[in-house]
């Protein structure tokens, strides 16, 4: 229930004031009324109807600002105070404005402030003990009692309200770190998807320009050649179409409506996609060591993506008569992959020296792994991987 009143006051800060003065304007009032009618002896505070009511409105109106500028109103209400002492006049029902102005200084002020403002407040008791001839330690001490409990009272009033302060800091800041965290967890799943659809162009293209040029040379000499080029580029389409379709599909931003999506190929996709190399007219052979194990669905994708880009590099840069070879070999802690083959190597720019090796060389480090692409010795070009198993499972 506080709390809901003080989120609600802390949207309606002069109607509180208002509303915290009131009473204390309606308490003097009152004591000016009964002073207005005779039932209080005019000179009890040295003052008449008016000046009754004019040293209480100098005393509590400035209340009305305590919030906003704690140090000018409680300067107004200790000189109004210091003046009601010289005059002299007896204390009011409205000196009681004294300690609201203090806890307002200790409660909203640096420390000096509220030590300054203690002391004013303390130097007035004295005073006024001195003026009535009542000055004794216990009279000291029992006239103090008020002004420390109001000091104390503001001072954790101050401490509790910096310390919600804090907390709603280091909210705000761990909110914005979780939103940071987010920008960048977005950033590197924007940065995947760039490599996959750098994967699915490349491979589907190159296999696209491959049938073209084949079919262009077959149209007049080999007609059902040409047609079989022209079944393999629509083929090869529509599967670059869709495969891009699915990895835009994650950018979008729906309204809640869910969409299902193609699984990542992995190890067992591996034949359709030598398939569709030798159907693309590259010879390549497959061979598998060792005892097959469980691998992650991660790892099992950069295998399928080191062997997609070697073998579309090699279709782009081999040359006429090229032959590719993939060999998986599994051993107890790593599985290692070689794809070579036997086209024009170093003659050749390849391409994988771009963007394909950088994206090979990332998919790779994200598991402790290497990758090294290289002409090869004998001829031909090579690319070798190593991925720790124990890190794959």
């Amino acid at each position: 229930m506080f709390g809901r009143l003080r989120a609600w006051g802390s949207g309606k800060g002069k109607l509180v004031d208002v509303l915290f003065v009131a009473p204390l304007l309606l308490l003097c009032l009152a004591a000016a009324g009964n002073i207005a009618n005779g039932s209080h002896p005019p000179g009890a505070h040295g003052l008449n109807y008016l000046e009754y009511t004019a040293m209480s409105a100098a005393l509590l109106v400035p209340l009305l600002w305590r919030r906003s500028h704690p140090v000018p109103v409680f300067a107004i209400i200790a000189l109004v105070s210091f003046f009601q002492w010289l005059a002299p006049v007896q204390p009011l029902p409205a000196n009681i404005a004294v300690l609201v102005a203090l806890y307002s200084v200790v409660s909203g002020c640096v420390l000096r402030w509220s030590l300054a403002a203690g002391a004013i407040v303390e130097l007035g008791i004295v005073l006024l003990l001195l003026r009535y001839g009542t000055m004794s330690a216990f009279s000291l001490a029992s006239a103090s009692v008020f002004m420390v409990a109001t000091w104390i009272a503001g001072i954790y009033a101050s401490t509790r309200r910096r310390y919600l302060e804090g907390l709603e800091e280091r909210a705000e800041r761990a909110e914005r770190e979780r939103d940071q965290q987010a920008r960048i967890a977005a950033a590197a799943e924007r940065a995947r998807i760039a490599r996959e659809l750098h994967d699915v162009v490349a491979h589907n293209v190159s296999v696209m320009i491959v049938q073209a040029d084949g079919a262009g040379y077959a149209i007049d000499a080999d007609p059902e050649q040409a047609r079989r080029a022209v079944r393999t580029i629509s083929s090869t389409g529509r599967q670059a179409l869709a495969e891009m379709r699915r990895l835009v599909g994650v950018l979008r931003q729906d309204d809640g409506s869910e969409e299902e999506y193609a699984p990542q190929p992995g190890v067992a996709d591996l034949d359709g996609l030598l398939l569709h190399i030798r159907q693309s007219g590259l010879p390549v052979e497959y061979t598998v060591t060792g005892t097959a194990c469980d691998l992650s669905e991660g790892v099992q994708l950069v295998i399928y993506r080191l062997v997609q880009e070697a073998l579309t590099n090699t279709l782009k840069h081999g040359g006429p008569g090229t032959h590719a070879r993939v060999e998986m070999e599994y051993g107890p802690r790593e599985v290692h992959l070689r794809v070579t083959d036997d086209g024009r190597g170093a003659a050749a720019p390849r391409g994988i020296d771009g963007h394909g090796l950088i994206g090979m060389r990332e998919r790779v480090a994200m598991y402790d792994g290497s990758v090294h692409a290289s002409p090869s010795p004998g001829g031909g070009f090579q690319v070798t991987a190593r991925l720790p198993v124990a890190r794959a499972a």
